[in-house]
């Protein structure tokens, strides 16, 4: 052999040049072939995508009586069911008159008088009660802080904005509505409705987006009242509010810096009193679109209230008004 091919421990390898080699019989050949079109991305297992996929399968798996059991904790579809967690929220929910669709105990839950009392409270009034397992309960929240009980609460159902002017036609009282603006709290919006109810008003209107909506905490604040009193949803505020205007109702914006004060405001006409955030305060256009700016006299060295508590203070003098 030429070259190095004598040295010691030199060894010719099959398949060279200088010989003659076995072929392989076609087994490499599919090594060759190409191998097609690249899978979607919900189809490869490394994939973020398939991940996901493989998730949402695994959840829509999962029996439905388990409520909300196939969501990640401290999460749920928008306008979809809301669990109550703890017993406290959830025998407030119950005796707010909240309209719940069951009441979830875990197994081997210790009890006491707030459990006793919701089971009570959800019998009475014809809501189902299922017993289940405590790692359902472990899966709806962080850190497992539910202590064994869960209130479903079913999607609130909103009214439309002409729903609000079809109960004030057969109202006997001049309108009186509430709009809020930049409210993201849903205890105000609960306190808010609360009060709308307390002092005659016909209902309350929130923007679709960017706001708080009506969940089981505005529920428990509203102490029941927005079981009675409807809520509507405006897809533009700006564009509803400018609507009510052109139907003879006055649009009045309360903000501490207002060309009104409380002490001169005459609420014996038809009125939407338009409350914005306390940091925030009315938007742009919001504003723009009020017939009045009112603010409330303060006595003290506060500068501002709350904006639930501003709505309350105005409704109130609006009934006393009209009361007179």
């Amino acid at each position: 052999m030429a070259g190095n091919s004598q040295r010691r421990g030199a060894v010719r390898k099959g398949g060279s040049k200088k010989g003659a080699v076995v072929g392989s019989g076609g087994k490499r050949r599919r090594g060759l072939e190409g191998r097609g079109a690249t899978p979607p991305a919900e189809m490869r297992t490394k994939h973020p995508a398939a991940k996901r996929a493989a998730a949402k399968a695994k959840a829509a798996q999962r029996p439905s009586a388990r409520g909300a059991a196939a969501r990640p904790a401290g999460r749920k579809a928008e306008d979809g069911p809301e669990l109550v967690l703890g017993r406290n929220p959830v025998v407030e929910c119950l005796r707010a008159g909240v309209p719940a669709t069951a009441l979830y105990v875990a197994v081997g839950t210790e009890n006491d008088d707030r459990l006793t009392e919701s089971v009570r409270l959800a019998a009475d009034t014809g809501i189902s009660i299922l017993e289940v397992p405590r790692t359902d309960l472990d899966r709806l929240s962080a850190n497992g802080l539910h202590q064994g009980v869960a209130l479903q609460v079913p999607p609130y159902r909103y009214a439309h904005p002409d729903d609000l002017l079809d109960r004030v036609r057969t109202a006997a009282e001049p309108a009186l509505l509430v709009a809020l603006d930049n409210i993201s709290d849903p205890r105000n919006l609960g306190a808010v409705v609360r009060s709308v109810a307390a002092f005659g008003g016909h209902g309350v209107l929130i923007p679709q987006r960017r706001s708080a909506s009506v969940t089981a905490v505005a529920w428990r604040t509203s102490a029941g009242a927005a079981a009675r009193l409807p809520v509507a949803r405006a897809t533009n505020l700006t564009r509803t509010l400018k609507d009510w205007a052109a139907q003879g109702i006055q649009i009045v914006g309360l903000d501490a810096g207002g060309d009104t004060t409380l002490d001169d405001f005459d609420g014996r006409e038809p009125t939407v009193i338009v409350v914005g955030s306390e940091g925030k305060g009315l938007s742009r256009l919001v504003r723009e679109s009020c017939d009045t700016i009112l603010s409330i006299p303060m006595a003290g060295p506060v500068e501002s209230l709350n904006a639930s508590v501003a709505a309350g203070v105005v409704l109130s003098e609006v009934a006393r008004q009209r009361r007179a």
